[in-house]
């Protein structure tokens, strides 16, 4: 990385591959690019129709929590949102891989009370908060981390509410043979166009199905979830309702110092990102009426931010001001323990600009 870049904070506009090549995501430290990642994605519209793609985007893979704003369709559809009176914070919450703060761990255990249910229905497992001051103060209190500090336990209460709402069994929530999950099925498949039957499937880290299909349907899932003009009434209005939720409340999506926060602080109604494990991003664009998909191939997140904070400069979504505010976010320093700057993660080797 030039050393009169850094000195600069200089800002530019990625220039990403136009050859259907990955995007390359550098890691300089010093004047040397000591890691590279490469990261596969596509932007699609809401018929399919490919804008951008980069590497294979034919590759299956697993969505991961990226898709939760998918699942949260459910919730609202269903008129369980409505029945239980949540606003966007639950909303948010439901398609959130929140840091397990106080404030998501207390919105999540009122929301469970609210459908007359308690942190032991959730079936998503106890987890330590990942942000460390959240971290040390359950260490303090002396008390063991619960269910409700999981990452995803807004969108396990979302799927909690759907089935009270529905009359169906709140136990085995869980399971991919429960009414619930088969519903979610049946949503990803209207969404991104794929029949999913006999696809490969996992077990996600909080328990649920994880459902493998293509990079570029993920896109054109998302993608629908931004314009869903053409979609049955219900779902286009909870399609809407999402996307304002999570551009609304972007702190209950994740949290503090979260990428996904920050640049929905910022950006507002322009984007509704969502991060998932291993080196995915998913965001659907209401304005652009287009969906996105990066999935670092060596599941780096690091690169799958910096990767989808590149498209979002590119799309225009972040424009130069915003940018200016996002500069250490977009494409954010590595520090030492002495807190030395000792490099920085940029989009794109140098020779692509």
């Amino acid at each position: 990385m030039p050393a009169d870049r850094e000195a600069k904070n200089e800002t530019r506009l990625p220039q990403l591959p136009e050859d259907g090549t990955p995007i390359e995501i550098d890691v300089w430290r010093g004047n040397l690019i000591e890691s590279r990642h490469r990261v596969h994605g596509a932007v699609i519209d809401a018929h399919a129709g490919v804008v951008h793609a980069w590497g294979d985007i034919n590759a299956p893979i697993y969505g991961r929590s990226a898709i939760k704003p998918l699942l949260a369709l459910l919730l609202v559809e269903s008129g369980a949102a409505d029945r239980f009176n949540l606003t966007d914070r639950e909303i948010a919450l439901a398609c959130a891989s929140h840091n397990g703060e106080a404030g998501h761990v207390e919105a999540v255990l009122k929301w469970l009370a609210t459908i007359g249910l308690s942190v032991d229905d959730l079936e998503c497992g106890a987890q330590m908060p990942s942000r460390e001051p959240a971290q040390r103060a359950v260490i303090l209190s002396g008390k063991a981390p619960t269910p409700a500090h999981n990452n995803c336990s807004g969108k396990h209460t979302g799927f909690l509410s759907a089935a009270r709402h529905l009359g169906l069994p709140t136990k085995g929530y869980i399971q991919y043979e429960h009414p619930v999950q088969q519903r979610l099925l049946g949503i990803l498949e209207q969404m991104s166009g794929c029949e999913l039957g006999n696809v490969p499937r996992g077990i996600d880290g909080c328990g649920i199905p994880t459902i493998a299909f293509p990079i570029g349907n993920h896109a054109f899932a998302m993608a629908q979830l931004a314009d869903p003009h053409h979609l049955p009434e219900a779902r286009a209005a909870a399609a809407h309702r999402i996307c304002r939720a999570m551009t609304a409340e972007p702190w209950y999506v994740a949290g503090t110092d979260r990428f996904c926060t920050k640049v929905m602080e910022v950006t507002g109604a322009k984007a509704a990102i969502k991060t998932g494990a291993e080196g995915v991003y998913m965001g659907a664009l209401p304005e652009l009426g287009l969906g996105i998909c990066v999935k670092a191939a060596d599941g780096a997140g690091r690169a799958s931010e910096v990767a989808m904070g590149a498209v979002l400069r590119m799309l225009g979504v972040i424009d130069e001001v915003e940018e200016a505010k996002l500069h250490a976010t977009l494409e954010p320093v590595i520090k030492n323990w002495a807190g030395t700057t000792t490099g920085r993660i940029l989009p794109g080797s140098e020779a692509r600009f």
